[in-house]
């Protein structure tokens, strides 16, 4: 990675990025230098080969050099450690770069939102969408995490009360009663300065937990745009994207 960046910073060209957020409900896509991002439905039968072939056709008219994705699943080394939960197969072992024709980063959708997010400090970062994203960034250095599929209360786990169903099942204000709990429970746990809370359900929280401030889905595109950084003050830990 470095000596590519090296590279890139001696020719003085700016890498032309297409940022994709792979999400349960919507793929939604933004490149540099345009103002509008753009989304299409996602759901069981979007299959990786179907991703690359409707993003394709949805972004033909812009420039892209580079392509940052981001995963809703475990990422090691770069590559998806298994299937989604909410999308169709054929993710694991399936090549990007040849499919988009150019490098292609991936990254863990919560992370990639948590490192647009970033504000310094110790921060946790939880992404309440269909099911529940989780990151952790420590004096900028970024931890995917896996804490959706832990389990939480009545053989139940964060995901089954904080993701979508939980919220479906819950109903809004025990569902946001139960973000409150976790918020506190993982900030203790963790050792967290402060908790970003991301994610399409974020914006149904009436009140805030201590210690957490909303995030922005377009945090999302932001972080997919700084893993092509040249430098910055946020970086991943060896073996992890």
């Amino acid at each position: 990675m470095g000596a590519a960046m090296k590279k890139r910073g001696q020719a003085g060209k700016k890498p032309k990025v297409l940022v994709i957020d792979v999400g349960g409900t919507n793929i939604k896509m933004l490149a540099t230098g345009q103002k509008e991002a753009r989304k299409m439905p996602s759901g069981p039968t979007m299959t990786a080969g179907r991703m690359v072939r409707v993003v394709k056709a949805c972004v033909k008219d812009w420039e892209f050099d580079r392509v940052s994705l981001g995963y809703p699943g475990p990422i090691i080394n770069g590559h998806a450690l298994r299937e989604p939960h909410n999308l169709g197969g054929g993710w694991v072992g399936f090549d990007f770069g040849k499919a988009f024709g150019c490098p292609v980063r991936i990254l863990n959708d919560a992370a990639m939102q948590a490192l647009g997010s970033y504000k310094g400090g110790r921060m946790l970062f939880l992404g309440l969408g269909t099911g529940l994203g989780s990151a952790m960034i420590v004096d900028g250095d970024l931890e995917p995490m896996e804490l959706a599929h832990l389990g939480y209360k009545n053989g139940k786990t964060y995901e089954d009360y904080l993701g979508l169903r939980g919220l479906e099942r819950l109903g809004r204000k025990k569902w946001e009663r139960h973000v409150g709990k976790v918020v506190k429970k993982l900030m203790a746990a963790l050792g967290a300065d402060y908790v970003v809370l991301g994610g399409g359900n974020s914006k149904k929280l009436k009140k805030l937990p201590a210690g957490a401030r909303l995030g922005n889905n377009e945090n999302a595109f932001l972080g997919g745009f700084r893993m092509w950084e040249e430098s910055g003050e946020t970086h991943e830990r060896p073996g992890k994207r």
